[in-house]
């Protein structure tokens, strides 16, 4: 066999197997979000006094909204189940604690380097664009979908 024909061997399962990364950062990032969320939740007036602290409008409403996401959205993303649909307000969640928050103590790229809230953000970015892989309930229910909607899901050419 020949280097180049196994190179692509090699590249060819990586790729079979990107399966494993997704499934990694959909279990790791989305119970670390569950968890959060869970405690915010759970300590709703203590949350929502930090929120005023930081200058956050509607501190309540907000803490609330901020802890049901993480909550709610970290539990989707350890399922697998709607992952790109929950991926967009845990994006922006981290988007608006990076801004809102985290920025006022930033003084230059080596602070804003070592954030995890931009780390967090891209890890939902990832998510949004590659989905959850085959180990989750988006790709059952896709699969169930499919089956059942097999003829009608194919573009129709007109003749």
């Amino acid at each position: 066999m020949t280097l180049p024909a196994r190179i692509d061997g090699a590249l060819r399962r990586l790729t079979d197997a990107q399966w494993v990364p997704q499934l990694l950062v959909r279990l790791f990032v989305g119970y670390f979000f569950l968890e959060s969320g869970w405690g915010k939740i759970h300590s709703l007036d203590d949350f929502a006094e930090r929120f005023a602290e930081w200058g956050i409008p509607a501190p309540a409403f907000n803490a609330a909204l901020c802890g049901w996401t993480e909550f709610l959205g970290g539990l989707l993303i350890v399922l697998g189940l709607f992952t790109r649909l929950a991926s967009i307000p845990l994006f922006i969640n981290m988007l608006v604690a990076t801004l809102a928050v985290k920025m006022k103590e930033v003084g230059g790229l080596d602070d804003f380097v070592e954030l995890d809230e931009p780390l967090y953000a891209l890890s939902f970015l990832w998510l949004f664009f590659s989905g959850p892989g085959w180990v989750s309930l988006d790709h059952l229910l896709g699969r169930a979908l499919r089956r059942k909607y097999a003829g009608q899901l194919e573009p129709k050419v007109p003749a």
